[in-house]
Order: structure tokens, then C-alpha cells, then sequence
């Protein structure tokens, strides 16, 4: 895990022993025969990318996708050069930045990232095709606290949570000095049923103008 401002904060909320078990987790899980997702070297890229200074934006996922070639460390993002043969998460969430004005063609989120938009996942890893199995292992102390750490930050942010899991984490984030959008999942089976039209892009840079921040560009 590379220092980063998240760094010292977490450091301060969790016992030494966790991060001994958390990196023997890592050393036994990318050990075995099995593919774990993503590639070692971008399990923490969301902290990576979104520094504790900049972050405006969070957005809640479940784990990292579980087929070769789309994880990257960031929640429903992953690469261009990824063919996608069914609808998924992603196509859903460009349907409705669509809807509300916004037109983003690519899959990759590398760069809401990079304007402050931290991509969280709740669980970091997960084995090829086996989604949701590293849930209740290890990562859920840690992501939690990356939450709470965003929440007590004095600077106002808007959580995004979709669908059941994430909703879940609301429970962590001060709800009077942040703005909480929640909607269903993205996902095939559930955009239907009230994500498609939830505004949530729009609303979350009404807030941030509101405060006297930059709107995050969702086109890019």
C-alpha cells in the first residue's frame, strides 16, 4: 500500500495487527492458482488517485469485477479496451448521465477519479467469476474507515450509494455536513427500479457549486 494521505489517518484508526493480516491476506490470496482481481499493484488505486485533500465525490461499490481484464482498482470503471458482449453497471450509469445532460462515451473513470471522485469499492479483491467471495475476509474494516475518515473531513462531499450494500454505509457518514444520494443499484437486474432517473450527477454538482467548490466534469 503506497503513502498517501490516507495514509496517517488510517493508520491512527486501526490496530498494527490488522495491517499485518491484511498484507498476509494479500501474500496467501495472490499466491493461489486461482486469478484474483484486480492486479495486485491497483488494489489501492482509488486512494491512489483521489487524494483525502481533493476528494469531493464518493462513490460506493460492492467489489471489482470478477472477469479477466476489467478491474482497476476503482469501482465500476474499468479500461476501454474491454469488449463488453452484455449490458453492465457502467453502460447503465452512461445511460443515465445521458439523461441528465451528460454525454460520456468510455467506460474507464480514470479521470473522475483524478478530479476528485473517490472510486471505493467495499471489498478490494475478488477471485476470477466468483463475485462478492472475499466479502467479510478483511477489507470491510478498512473501507469503512476510509469512509468515516472522508465524512469527518471538514470539507462538505456528496456520497453516492447505489443499491442495497452500499446503502448501508450511510449509517458511517454525517448526513448533516454531507449530501447522501441513494438509489438503486445499477446493475441489469435493478436500474430499472429507480436508478434510471435518480439525477444523482446533477445533483451532486448543485451541491458542490453550492458550496463553493468545482463541479466534477462527468463527461471526461
Amino acid at each position: 500500500m503506497k503513502k498517501t494521505d490516507w495514509s496517517a489517518p488510517l493508520r491512527e484508526r486501526l490496530p498494527q495487527d490488522y495491517f499485518e493480516r491484511m498484507l498476509d491476506f494479500i501474500n496467501t490470496t495472490y499466491a493461489q492458482e486461482v486469478a484474483i482481481y484486480p492486479a495486485e499493484d491497483k488494489i489501492f488505486r482509488a486512494l491512489e488517485l483521489t487524494a483525502l485533500e481533493q476528494c469531493k465525490v464518493v462513490i460506493v461499490g460492492q467489489d471489482p469485477y470478477p472477469q479477466p481484464g476489467k478491474a482497476q482498482g476503482l469501482s465500476f470503471s474499468y479500461p476501454e479496451t474491454f469488449t463488453v458482449k452484455r449490458p453492465d453497471s457502467i453502460v447503465n450509469i452512461k445511460k443515465e448521465l445521458l439523461q441528465e445532460g451528460f454525454s460520456k462515451t468510455g467506460s474507464d473513470l480514470t479521470e473522475w477519479a483524478r478530479q476528485g471522485v473517490l472510486l471505493l469499492n467495499a471489498v478490494l479483491t475478488v477471485p476470477e467469476n466468483q463475485s462478492n467471495a472475499h466479502a467479510g475476509k478483511i477489507w470491510e474494516p478498512l473501507t469503512d474507515e476510509i469512509i468515516k475518515i472522508a465524512s469527518a473531513d471538514s470539507r462538505p462531499k456528496v456520497f453516492i450509494l447505489w443499491g442495497g450494500f452500499a446503502r448501508k454505509k450511510a449509517a458511517l457518514i454525517d448526513s448533516e455536513k454531507h449530501l447522501i444520494l441513494e438509489a438503486a443499484h445499477p446493475s441489469p437486474l435493478s436500474a430499472s427500479r429507480g436508478f434510471f432517473g435518480c439525477n444523482h450527477f446533477k445533483q451532486a454538482n448543485g451541491f458542490l457549486i453550492e458550496k463553493g467548490q468545482t463541479p466534477i466534469d462527468w463527461t471526461k
